[in-house]
């Protein structure tokens, strides 16, 4: 059994920044793969990045590219999401998710997922 425990959500205005954390914990030694996925209000779950733990490659999907960045402190056990020139439209529940890799890659699929955080909530006011 793997725990993911998320933190750093909070409320900010529209160009601000956040930067979420997830710690892992329990028997996490068949997971390959972290992950973000966000719910937005009446949307459906989806994927936000990927980062694969043994050699740190990354994925992002569109919506997060050039102003996301996903990161592992495996000292530390924590991944983190680094979230930049926020919008309105990221408001939503972010999910930290561990699971393994999809065609040969780590990717935001929620096929991929097999341990999800509680989530944690984003608001972004205008």
């Amino acid at each position: 059994q793997v725990l993911l425990a998320e933190s750093g959500g909070g409320s900010v205005q529209s160009g601000e920044s956040l930067k979420l954390s997830c710690v892992v914990s329990g028997d996490s030694h068949n997971v390959h793969c972290m992950n973000w996925f966000r719910q937005r209000p009446e949307k459906a779950r989806e994927g936000v990045a990927s980062i694969d733990i043994s050699d740190g490659e990354t994925i992002y999907a569109a919506s997060a590219k050039g102003r996301f960045t996903i990161s592992q402190d495996s000292a530390k056990n924590t991944l983190y999401l680094e979230m930049n020139a926020l919008q309105p439209d990221d408001t939503g529940t972010y999910y930290c998710a561990a699971g393994r890799r999809l065609l040969g890659q780590c990717r935001p699929w929620i096929e991929g997922v097999d341990y999800w955080g509680k989530g944690i909530l984003v608001t972004v006011s205008s």
